[in-house]
């Protein structure tokens, strides 16, 4: 297992939760290191993306101000800080890493990523 997602589960709405993305092996070495989610019936989306060399960060129209997405690079860890979250967050959350580094023209397409994660689920209730 080269990334690692976890942290997610249920919450209500307006609630928080913090999912985690743990590198390893080939993938600890990436540079671009995002979050996707993926609802039912629905495509791939991305949420989020972090640049581990420089610390640039990038985000979905629909999750600004309301996510943060951080690195600890000690650790090789990267985090999805979820807040004020929505009915409409419901899906299956991905961490995927690229050898980067992620561009703002098209970090947000999964066809960009080398290394993906199993997957955590995340569901919001009203």
């Amino acid at each position: 297992v080269q990334l690692q997602a976890s942290g997610g589960g249920s919450a209500q709405a307006g609630g928080s939760l913090r999912l985690s993305c743990l590198a390893s092996g080939r993938a600890s070495l990436k540079n671009g290191v995002g979050w996707f989610r993926q609802a039912p019936g629905k495509e791939r989306e991305g949420v989020s993306c972090i640049s581990r060399s420089d610390g640039t960060t990038y985000y979905a129209d629909s999750v600004k101000g309301r996510f943060t997405i951080s690195s600890d690079n000690s650790k090789d860890t990267v985090y999805l800080q979820m807040n004020s979250l929505k009915v409409e967050d419901t899906a299956v959350y991905y961490c995927a890493a690229e050898y980067g580094p992620p561009r703002d023209t098209d970090w947000y397409e999964p066809y960009d990523y080398d290394f993906w994660g199993q997957g955590t689920q995340v569901t919001v209730s009203s």
